[in-house]
């Protein structure tokens, strides 16, 4: 693992360090993903198919979220839940 110091200019450009861009082109799409204080990076074309499902996830769970906080969620017992979540 590789680690480095960079700063975020006023415009909240980063530079990323030499030795940590090897394996990067410049126009290369890159995933970010922030959360409690990180700041996450990754190649956008090397996405498996695990973090792709995840990040569908994480969206869905936070539409639902947004939806019961606005009062609009839905009750339903158990089992029709399992039935509704094989639909998907």
């Amino acid at each position: 693992m590789d680690i480095a110091i960079t700063r975020m200019s006023s415009k909240g450009q980063i530079v990323i360090p030499a030795e940590m861009r090897k394996d990067f082109q410049e126009g290369d799409k890159l995933l970010l993903i922030q959360t409690d204080g990180q700041l996450i990076m990754k190649k956008a074309s090397k996405l498996d198919v695990v973090l792709k499902e995840d990040l569908e996830f994480a969206k869905r769970t936070e539409e639902a979220w947004k939806r019961i906080e606005e009062g609009k969620g839905i009750k339903m017992d158990f089992d029709d839940f399992i039935q509704e979540m094989k639909k998907w």
